[in-house]
């Protein structure tokens, strides 16, 4: 698959992803990627965010493969029974937080736990870090496997975001231009 054969949708996580955000410059960049909107980032609640990604994924005209980086990782999670079926093509999800932790960010619904665990009805991969401070590498790798996701092993590569030096992150564009043609 092409990006120009799907709408590639974009999920950001919790407070959204700033302008140097590697999701806000694959949006900029792939002519075929928007940016799930949510009402309010900085106070996320589950049922709105899963609400707008089964909406947004609804109104989409072409297949879709969706994007998610930490919250919106399991924002997709929630959604992906709500999904229509056929319609997600795939998703392509980064560093997964651990919100089932009990010092986890206070700010966030406490209703994003548990944590999914059914398979999804979709291929997907999940980007991990060994040393994100928000999800151990053993706990985003178990639950991938019971989301039947492909892990990639980031490394020491903290949360992939801004951040820990991945604005730009070419080499997660590759991994995407991979994921993309095995769909």
């Amino acid at each position: 698959m092409k990006t120009s054969d799907c709408d590639i949708l974009i999920v950001p996580g919790y407070t959204n992803s700033g302008d140097d955000h590697w999701q806000s410059r694959w949006e900029r960049q792939l002519s075929t990627a928007w940016r799930v909107e949510q009402e309010n980032w900085d106070a996320p609640n589950k049922d709105a965010w899963v609400e707008r990604i089964a909406q947004d994924v609804k109104r989409a005209e072409k297949p879709v493969v969706l994007v998610g980086h930490s919250l919106g990782v399991l924002a997709i999670a929630h959604a992906a029974p709500r999904l229509p079926k056929g319609k997600v093509q795939g998703a392509f999800l980064v560093s997964m937080p651990d919100v089932e932790r009990p010092d986890f960010i206070p700010d966030i619904d406490r209703a994003f736990a548990p944590i999914p665990r059914d398979p999804f009805p979709f291929p997907s991969v999940l980007v991990a870090s060994r040393t994100d401070p928000h999800c151990d590498y053993a706990k985003a790798e178990d639950i991938a496997y019971a989301w039947g996701a492909a892990v990639v092993d980031a490394g020491d590569a903290g949360h992939l975001n801004t951040e820990s030096g991945h604005g730009p992150w070419p080499e997660g564009l590759m991994r995407f231009a991979g994921f993309l043609k095995r769909l």
